[in-house]
C-alpha cells in the first residue's frame, strides 16, 4: 500500500498528463503541471531540512493553493491553510497553536503576513514552483514517511475562543477517498464544481477525488453563490456533473427558482451535501426539477475526515420530514450511546460516536481538548481503542437509518421538557414561506427564539407548526431578518445570531 496521497498524483500525471486537474477563474493546471510544480515546492522544503513539520499556506483561493498542498505532501510535511480574509486575531491564535516551520505565500501577500505574529521562514510560490525538482530527494523523503503521518491540520472554532487544529493523516484521507470514488463511481470523465473553502473539510472530497480518479475540479467563483441563475449557467458551461456543497448554497438555488431559467438536467449527475441539515422542502425542489440526479446526504465533523455516514436518497419525503444521515461508511463504525454509555435501543436518543481509520489524531498542540473528545471506547475494556464523541444527538428510524436531531449543546430544558432545537427548525423549514431559519434558546428569559429570513408573524408560524411539534416546543419569540448571517464555511452563523438575544 502507498502511504502518501501523492502517489495518486503520480499515477494520474502518468495516465492523463495534459488533462486539466484544477481550474480557477485565471488559471488551469494539468496533472503533469500540478505534479511538476508541487515537486519543485517539495524540493525547496526538503532542502530547508523540513520533515513532518507544519507548513502554512497563505494565498487567495485558487489553483496555486492546491499546488502548495501537494508540495507539502510530497516533502512529507503537513499543510494548514490560512484564509486571506481571516481576522488578524484569529490568524495569530492559529500561529500560536501551530508554530509553523514555513509559510508558503506570494510576494504580494508576504507583506500582509509579516504584520502577524510570525518571524519564521517564507517560500514565495511564484519563485519556488518553477525552481526545479529533485526526484531523489523527494523519494528519500517519501520512503521515510508512513501512512499515519499528518497530511493537514484544519482549524475549527473552539468554545474557549482558541481555534482547535484538527489533525488528519494520509491514511484517513486514503480510506475516505477510496470510499467516495467507489461509492459514487468517480472516474476521469467526471468534473466537480467546488464550493467549499480550502480551510473547510468539505473541500477534501473535491480535491482528492480529482487527484485519485483523474477528474477535473472547477473552483466556482464565490460571487456566483449569490446569483443562482449565473451559478447554474456556470455549471452548464463547464459541464460540471458533480457538486458537493453545504445545504445553504443549495437552498439559495431552490428559493430563487433558478431552474426555470437554466436547464442543467443533461449535465448534472450527482448532488452531494454535508455540513448542516438539508431541509426536505428545498431538496424536493431540486428533485422535482432534476429527478434523475443522484442525491446523497453526507454527515460528519472535521474530526473524522469530512464524513462518516451517508444516505443516498431513495424515497419520497414530505417537506416537514427530516432527511436521514443514513448508515456508516465502509470501514467506519458508529456507536450511538445513551447517558449510561450503553448502545441505544429502539428509538432512544443518544450521542453519535465514531471509531475507525477516519478518526483524527486529535487536536494539534492541545492535549486537554483532545482527551475530552477522543476517549476510550466504553464498550471495549480489553484493549486501547479510541472513539470520537461528536456531541451530536441522533436516533434510529424504522429503516435502521440514523436521524440527526441536534447538537448536544442545542438540547435545552424548557418548561420541564427536554427539547431538540433541530426538531423545531425542521418543522419551521417545511413552511412554504421559509427559506432559512435557526432556533436558539435564551437562557436568561427562558425563551425559544426563532430567527428567520423574511417577515412572518409568530402566531402564523405557531399555527402552522402546531400539528408538527407539541405546544411546549412552539417558539416564544420570532426575530425576522432581512438576511440570515452566514459564516465563512457557508453555514448559518449562530454566534452572530446570539448577539440578537
Amino acid at each position: 500500500m502507498k502511504a502518501n496521497v501523492t502517489y495518486w498524483l503520480d499515477e494520474s500525471a502518468k495516465k492523463w498528463p495534459d488533462k486539466a486537474a484544477f481550474a480557477d477563474e485565471g488559471k488551469t493546471v494539468t496533472f503533469a503541471e500540478l505534479q511538476g510544480q508541487a515537486k519543485s515546492l517539495a524540493t525547496k522544503m526538503i532542502e530547508k531540512g523540513l520533515f513532518k513539520k507544519p507548513v502554512v499556506v497563505y494565498m487567495e483561493k485558487g489553483v496555486d493553493v492546491l499546488v502548495s498542498f501537494m508540495g507539502a505532501a510530497y516533502s512529507c510535511n503537513f499543510y494548514s491553510p490560512i484564509d486571506v480574509d481571516m481576522p488578524a486575531s484569529r490568524v495569530n491564535k492559529i500561529l500560536e497553536v501551530l508554530q509553523p516551520a514555513l509559510v508558503i505565500t506570494t510576494a504580494a501577500l508576504k507583506e500582509t503576513f509579516e504584520s502577524y505574529e510570525y518571524e519564521g521562514d517564507y517560500l514565495l510560490f511564484e519563485e519556488a514552483c518553477h525552481a526545479g525538482l529533485c526526484e531523489e530527494k523527494i523519494e528519500a523523503a517519501r520512503n521515510r514517511g508512513i501512512d499515519t503521518d499528518l497530511l493537514y491540520v484544519l482549524f475549527t472554532s473552539g468554545s474557549t475562543g482558541v481555534p482547535k487544529g484538527v489533525t488528519i493523516t494520509h491514511r484517513s484521507v486514503i480510506d475516505y477517498i477510496d470510499w467516495v470514488t467507489e461509492t459514487f463511481d468517480i472516474t476521469e470523465k467526471d468534473s466537480f464544481g467546488n464550493q467549499a473553502p480550502f480551510y473547510f473539510d468539505n473541500s477534501i472530497l473535491d480535491i482528492y477525488s480529482t487527484i485519485k480518479a483523474g477528474a477535473t475540479t472547477y473552483i466556482v467563483p464565490k460571487n456566483l453563490f449569490a446569483q443562482p441563475v449565473l451559478l447554474l449557467e456556470y455549471l452548464k458551461e463547464k459541464e460540471i456533473n458533480t457538486i458537493f456543497w453545504v445545504p445553504s448554497a443549495l437552498i439559495v438555488v431552490a428559493k430563487l427558482k433558478a431552474f426555470r431559467n437554466v436547464d442543467i438536467s443533461k449535465t448534472l449527475k450527482r448532488v452531494l451535501f454535508c455540513g448542516e441539515v438539508m431541509p426536505n422542502k428545498q431538496l424536493n425542489v431540486w428533485r422535482k426539477f432534476l429527478p434523475d440526479v443522484i442525491y446523497a446526504n453526507l454527515y460528519g465533523p472535521t474530526e473524522i475526515t469530512d464524513a462518516c455516514t451517508y444516505y443516498i436518497v431513495d424515497r419520497e419525503f414530505a417537506d416537514d420530514e427530516p432527511l436521514p444521515i443514513g448508515i456508516p461508511m465502509a470501514n467506519t463504525d458508529i456507536l450511538v450511546l445513551n447517558e449510561k454509555n450503553e448502545l441505544v435501543t429502539g428509538d432512544e436518543i443518544g450521542e453519535l460516536c465514531v471509531r475507525g481509520t477516519s478518526l483524527s489524531m486529535g487536536y494539534y498542540n492541545n492535549p486537554e481538548k483532545t482527551r475530552e473528545a477522543f476517549v476510550q471506547n466504553p464498550l471495549n475494556p480489553f484493549v486501547p481503542e479510541i472513539i470520537y464523541r461528536t456531541g451530536d444527538l441522533v436516533k434510529y428510524n424504522e429503516y435502521g437509518e440514523i436521524i440527526y436531531l441536534s447538537r448536544k449543546d442545542f438540547q435545552i430544558k424548557h418548561m420541564g421538557h427536554r427539547i431538540e432545537l433541530g426538531e423545531i427548525e425542521t418543522a419551521v423549514s417545511s413552511l412554504e414561506e421559509i427559506s432559512l431559519c435557526c432556533c436558539l434558546y435564551d437562557e436568561k428569559k427562558q425563551k425559544i427564539v426563532l430567527f428567520l429570513e423574511g417577515e412572518l408573524e409568530k402566531a402564523y408560524i405557531n399555527g402552522k407548526i402546531s400539528s408538527l411539534v407539541p405546544e411546549y416546543m412552539l417558539p416564544n419569540k420570532v426575530i425576522s431578518l432581512e438576511k440570515m448571517p452566514i459564516n465563512a464555511n457557508g453555514k448559518i452563523d449562530r454566534v452572530k445570531l446570539k448577539e440578537f438575544l
